[in-house]
């Protein structure tokens, strides 16, 4: 039976698929993969980007290729791996890293708009995994999921995001539990970020008349990236990153009522950036955007932290002390309990 935290090969000696690589989160794994001497594949809708991408890997050295690909079709994620299998003969870690967002209070949505995030974010991983565990049946690998803090706990005027985050960590530990009943010697890992500083809020689509922003404290997107490549070789259950986000998990198992109320004092404003939205505005959901590539968001304007020692707590062995102190101090920087009417928490500060 394989064993989830078994080491694998050493990133220099292994072949990474990567989605959504054309920006954010996923463009920054796969240079930093590249550096660390990976070879890597790098899928997305916008080849201009994607060719922008690797052209850079090359420049500096690492190997890398592309392919233009819309994981929400089965098919077209089938020739991603193809093409992985062809150009480097094999795939070692598998990274589900696509989706696409949307702002909006849930009976303000258009159905086909909500199909449409579902089809990207859930069943683009649903389709990707597979693809990956058909590949990696004999010779064994690693899958990673990237979900979101909001696979835990969900908030106002993301509801469907939140929904399809909640599926694709359920689907994954599915898939962990039958691959291990089947022997298959291959890891499911699930990362779990809290804000991140990327471009996936201004390409957004949005209900609403303010451009969305991410929920404060906002990380760089190299704290994910590097949680992936961890992964990638000492594979995890589940990593969260960020401590607010590891704060925000704990409260929807211990209090969820409470969360409840401070998600609606604090969970809407603190997505709206106060900037209007621009008539003009074009979003990502159902076609890429000319040039939406980039590492980093335009819509934050706040400070970005660099790294999370919660996180790294998570994937280091032996920390775990480390790890319930530090979350016991963002407990108590968190929240702080004010008042109360029939039972509940009404009033919360930070």
């Amino acid at each position: 039976m394989p064993t989830l935290n078994a080491t694998k090969k050493p990133l220099s000696e292994q072949v990474m698929v990567i989605t959504g690589a054309s920006s954010g989160i996923g463009l920054v794994t796969a240079r930093m993969a590249a550096r660390k001497g990976a070879a890597v594949l790098l899928a997305a809708r916008n080849e201009s980007d994607l060719d922008e991408g690797v052209e850079c890997i090359q420049r500096l050295g690492g190997r890398a290729t592309w392919i233009k690909a819309d994981v929400a079709d089965p098919e077209q994620v089938e020739r991603i791996a193809d093409e992985a299998m062809r150009e480097f003969g094999r795939i070692d870690t598998w990274v589900n890293n696509a989706a696409v967002s949307l702002y909006g209070k849930l009976t303000d949505l258009k159905v086909e708009d909500m199909r449409r995030l579902a089809d990207v974010t859930f069943w683009g991983t649903v389709y990707g995994s597979l693809a990956a565990v058909e590949r990696m049946r004999a010779a064994g690998g690693t899958i990673i999921n990237v979900a979101s803090v909001l696979a835990d706990r969900a908030v106002p005027l993301q509801g469907i995001y939140s929904a399809m985050k909640h599926a694709v960590r359920a689907f994954s530990d599915t898939l962990r539990m039958e691959l291990e009943l089947d022997d298959v010697p291959v890891s499911v890992s699930v990362i779990k970020p809290g804000s991140m500083d990327t471009p996936l809020f201004e390409k957004a689509k949005t209900y609403l008349d303010e451009e969305p922003q991410p929920i404060p404290p906002v990380y760089a997107p190299e704290a994910v990236a590097e949680t992936i490549l961890a992964c990638a070789r000492h594979p995890r259950r589940e990593v969260t990153v960020g401590g607010i986000s590891g704060l925000l998990s704990v409260g929807q198992h211990v209090s969820p009522r409470v969360t409840d109320k401070y998600l609606q004092r604090y969970g809407v404003t603190r997505q709206l950036s106060g900037k209007p939205v621009e008539p003009d505005r074009r979003d990502n959901l159902h076609h890429p955007v000319p040039h939406d590539g980039g590492e980093r968001g335009r819509n934050w304007d706040g400070r970005v932290l660099k790294r999370s020692l919660y996180t790294r707590s998570q994937l280091n062995p032996g920390t775990t002390a480390l790890t319930l102190a530090g979350l016991g101090v963002a407990m108590m920087l968190g929240s702080r309990v004010l008042g109360r009417r029939n039972g509940y928490v009404v009033e919360l500060d930070e």
